[in-house]
């Protein structure tokens, strides 16, 4: 007969990548004791990546070895098994957009879940709660856009709309008007004043 540990990994093994593996979909195998202290032993013998408190993944086969998987096909993940927005935060975005030639040192994400810290491996991974407005328009360049100005902050909006709107298609502009509603004042005015414009 198969361990618990060999069954949990034949589950794990038959999931898509970066499926969150947690105790509770583990039940039909065993109690929640012997599933808890089975997923503690295949995180200490690296079979299983230990994300944060009780979500665990296997880990990818590459041709330099086991490591974690895609860090956003994670999150997204993530994402969906706790009902939550995750998105890269402002000064990813800005550097993305290119308003900024600085290189985030650590890798930082906002959630409309509680703030916590994850681990891919050797990798970190930072989620910061963040307001709603932040998180408008979420994987859509509009929220990009958005994110951007957040990090650029009130005294270089003006500058940042300035390098970013004439790059941006019809239906981005329409999307970054229709999220107005929820922006702070200092991004919205000005934002409402080049739209008006043109």
């Amino acid at each position: 007969m198969k361990s618990l540990a060999e069954r949990i990994m034949e589950y794990a093994e038959a999931s898509p990548e970066a499926t969150p593996i947690c105790p509770s979909a583990l039940l039909h195998l065993g109690t929640r004791g012997a599933v808890n202290q089975a997923l503690s032993r295949l995180a200490r013998s690296a079979r299983l990546l230990r994300i944060c408190h009780g979500v665990y993944m296997r880990p990818i086969e590459t041709r330099f070895g086991r490591c974690a998987p895609s860090v956003d096909t994670s999150l997204q993940s993530l994402s969906e098994l706790w009902g939550e927005t995750i998105v890269p935060n402002g000064g990813g975005a800005a550097n993305w957009l290119g308003l900024t030639t600085q290189n985030p040192v650590r890798s930082v994400y906002l959630t409309s879940g509680r703030s916590r810290r994850l681990l891919f491996g050797k990798h970190p991974v930072e989620l910061r709660h963040a307001p709603r407005w932040q998180l408008a328009a979420p994987h859509r360049m509009a929220g990009v856009v958005i994110r951007a100005l957040a990090w650029l902050g009130p005294h270089e909006v003006e500058d940042g709309l300035d390098a970013i709107l004439p790059r941006l298609a019809q239906e981005d502009l329409d999307e970054l008007a229709a999220a107005q509603a929820v922006m702070p004042r200092w991004m919205a005015e000005p934002l409402s004043t080049r739209l008006a414009h043109g």
